[in-house]
């Protein structure tokens, strides 16, 4: 039987092939009952060295299962993360060839670029807040290189926390306006949706401190210039092509991608 570590190098080779070549692969959860969280930011680890080994450069991190709905539905009680390369943050008005993707969906939320380190067990919403140099409009596009998007936690872990990628606006200080109050709405040509900043955890901020507390375990932490997405807004909903797709945030501003097939 392989050892574990060639397993977590065997599942995130998967994963790195499937989402270069389109082609999912079945749960993994389903094929390895066996592994839990651990294994899964292992086989993160091995697919984000992958990147980096291809050329990629760590820009940030991004945070998933910030709903009570979802952590319920995964059985956990805290958020999960993944990373974020320089080849996978866009610029307000990206143009997205969807044929690069799997099935994906896209979600409104803020992203966070810090200005100092943040690290330690004990960070809260206002250490976030004062490490902050801006808040960023963001959309993040999901993909799941797991079949049909049939995913448990240990699944969306592995699988960088189905990320694929994130277009940003322009930033704007901390200070701008109570995150917690801020209103979103999201608009394509399909759907309407609208969203509160309280619907992350009660703040964007207090998602970003319990990632930061998350982190303290792994010996890591935040880094003066990451961006840091900090988790959606509302559900998450289909991108089709020939679409735009808009998040405005009112005073922190807004941001779109546009999609083709």
């Amino acid at each position: 039987m392989a050892s574990t570590l060639s397993l977590h190098r065997e599942l995130a080779s998967e994963l790195w092939t499937a989402a270069r070549t389109l082609r999912a692969v079945p749960p993994i959860s389903a094929r390895h009952p066996e592994l839990d969280l651990a294994d899964a930011y292992a086989v993160q680890s091995e697919l984000r060295e992958m990147d980096l080994a291809a050329g990629a450069v760590l820009v940030g991190l991004k945070i998933g299962a910030t709903s009570e709905a979802i952590q319920s539905m995964f059985g956990i009680d805290h958020p999960d993360f993944g990373y974020l390369t320089d080849q996978m943050v866009l610029h307000d008005g990206a143009d997205l060839d969807l044929s690069r993707f799997i099935a994906p969906k896209v979600e409104g939320e803020v992203a966070f670029r810090f200005a100092e380190d943040l690290t330690g067990p004990d960070v809260t919403a206002h250490d976030v807040l004062a490490a902050t140099a801006e808040v960023l409009p963001a959309l993040e596009v999901l993909d799941s290189r797991i079949q049909d998007w049939r995913i448990g936690l240990v699944d969306t872990v592995a699988d960088n926390a189905s990320s694929a990628l994130a277009v940003v606006g322009a930033g704007v200080p901390p200070d701008t306006m109570d995150l917690a109050d801020a209103r979103m709405e999201l608009r394509s040509r399909h759907v309407v949706q609208e969203g509160r900043g309280s619907a992350v955890m009660g703040h964007p901020a207090e998602s970003v401190a319990c990632l930061v507390r998350i982190l303290s375990g792994f010996g890591t932490g935040i880094r003066a210039g990451q961006v840091v997405l900090s988790g959606s807004w509302a559900a998450a909903v289909d991108l089709v092509p020939g679409d735009t797709v808009r998040a405005s945030f009112g005073a922190l501003g807004s941001v779109s991608l546009t999609t083709r097939s």
